[in-house]
């Protein structure tokens, strides 16, 4: 059968009588052919109407969805990386372990989260998000809490291991979950305000630990304990407010009347979203994922932004407390370059989601750290330094959320989605591993050099490098699909069974 006509979201196009019935504009993500969108609620209203309509639904998914899905995010990364804190605050004295055991403690988390995270999507779509997100919560916020208690290297390791077991879940899974939820040209901007919430919390981590380093000696406990205590107490209350506060995918929402429903699948469909569709796990999804070259260039790109982020969010602290700052100080110091990072990372979201231009916003956005730290590595003076810390943040923390919507606009498929999200979001946290030995104490005297060095090396050879190399690729794909080159790939086939390829059938141009 003949296909449907190409169109691609990295170029403007007049809007068929579908988009123009859901309010999507010229040079918006356009149908490719998806089909029977099913009945419309609003027939025989007005354009302007049904335009009014869709963005009040909009607007009510997001009141619904974002706020606490931030919270959680925010409550997670604080509890991942708090021990940076905890550290200048007596920790490894406590324990009475050295700066490599720490460094140890830190890898490990890493290891057992990175391999859990590439099945943990497919948990979340049978396991149902209303059930799945709050238990990992509230199973981590037991974890968390326990740390506190530890008294030992073996119990440290013990609970470092465990809290990456029970939070591998959350990041990928709420991203997959967003991403079934908002079409193609909104997910960005939703992806970037939900991981902002990770640079929040390195603000609000550094203050909250500069107050609760203020308990110290209450109960017995050294400040560091109170603050992996009173922190994990928050994640289980948190965690089991979710119960109520999850919903699940958009043909099972409660909070969704039964002719909002019909609007938000429609809407999806339109964007020619798979998640409209009911969908069973097959491992040809998972292997999919496997043999597609997208994946793993994702994920080397993926790696070149979450292996700087855990290297900075893990050793700001240290590094600011190494410039000469002492404790309280290096904390409150902390805060600014999370706070620039945030707003940063909500901007490049609505930018790249209104030019889909994600490749060219990454590299742009990296340059800035490149440069930060090349500012970090070479100058002497402790207030260049520190801006070059502002500079890391602002080239690191936007990139991260700018990828994983990448990844998912330009996969197609419930499961294979939730899989390739799974493995690029895995990878780049087992980076973490890395991350996690390159600030080392005996570096202290010379700046820290390699560590500086070797995530300046991340940044320019697999972020920027990566993303140049992605954008290069999908572009000359997508002159290949345009001109008909995989046209032969649908020859006796029904549209159903041409809709069933996802990405890989020759209409679907990638966003470049």
């Amino acid at each position: 059968m003949s296909l449907p006509e190409k169109r691609d979201s990295d170029s403007a196009h007049s809007p068929s009588s579908d988009e123009k019935k859901l309010g999507v504009e010229a040079g918006g993500f356009e149908t490719h052919g998806h089909g029977d969108l099913g009945p419309d609620p609003d027939a025989g209203l007005s354009e302007e109407e049904k335009a009014k309509i869709d963005r009040k639904l909009l607007w009510k998914l997001d009141l619904r969805l974002i706020p606490w899905l931030c919270l959680l995010y925010l409550i997670s990364f604080l509890d991942r990386t708090n021990i940076g804190n905890a550290r200048l605050i007596g920790l490894e004295d406590s324990l009475n372990i050295t700066g490599g055991q720490y460094n140890a403690a830190l890898s490990l988390f890493f290891v057992s989260y990175s391999l859990s995270e590439p099945l943990t999507n497919i948990l979340l779509k049978r396991l149902r998000p209303s059930i799945f997100i709050p238990a990992i919560m509230v199973a981590w916020g037991i974890v968390m809490t326990t740390m506190g208690l530890v008294h030992n290297f073996s119990g440290l390791m013990a609970a470092r291991f465990f809290l990456g077991l029970a939070e591998a879940g959350l990041f990928p899974g709420i991203n997959y979950y967003l991403s079934c939820w908002y079409r193609r040209d909104e997910f960005g901007i939703r992806a970037a305000i939900f991981f902002s919430a990770a640079a929040v919390s390195g603000s609000f981590g550094g203050l909250l630990a500069a107050a609760i380093g203020n308990m110290d000696g209450v109960g017995g406990k050294r400040g560091w304990s109170w603050i992996f205590i009173l922190e994990g107490l928050a994640t289980v209350l948190i965690g089991i407010a979710s119960f109520w506060m999850v919903f699940d995918f958009p043909d099972e929402a409660t909070f969704l009347s039964d002719v909002d429903r019909q609007r938000v699948i429609r809407r999806l469909k339109a964007d020619q979203q798979s998640s409209a569709e009911h969908e069973e796990f097959q491992m040809s999804y998972f292997w999919a994922s496997v043999k597609d070259w997208k994946t793993w260039l994702y994920a080397v790109i993926y790696m070149g932004c979450d292996g700087p982020l855990y290297a900075f969010s893990l050793f700001l602290p240290t590094i600011i407390n190494g410039l000469g700052y002492k404790s309280t100080e290096a904390q409150l110091l902390s805060v600014p370059p999370y706070a620039a990072a945030a707003i940063l990372t909500i901007t490049i979201g609505y930018i790249a989601d209104r030019t889909r231009q994600r490749g060219l916003c990454n590299m742009g956005v990296s340059i800035l750290g490149i440069i930060g730290f090349a500012m970090l590595l070479s100058a002497k003076s402790p207030g260049v330094q520190y801006a070059g810390t502002f500079l890391g943040a602002l080239g690191i923390y936007p990139c991260i959320s700018n990828t994983i919507t990448w990844v998912s606009n330009n996969t197609e498929g419930v499961y294979k989605r939730g899989v390739t999200m799974g493995f690029v979001i895995g990878w780049g946290n087992l980076n973490g591993v890395v991350s996690s030995n390159i600030y080392l104490k005996r570096d202290q005297k010379s700046g820290y050099r390699t560590g500086h060095g070797i995530v300046f090396s991340y940044l320019v050879l697999f972020l920027l490098g990566g993303s140049a190399l992605q954008y290069v690729l999908l572009r000359r794909e997508n002159k290949r699909r345009r001109e008909g080159g995989l046209d032969h790939l649908t020859v006796g086939k029904t549209e159903k069974e041409i809709e069933a390829m996802g990405d890989v059938r020759p209409n679907f141009i990638y966003t470049l």
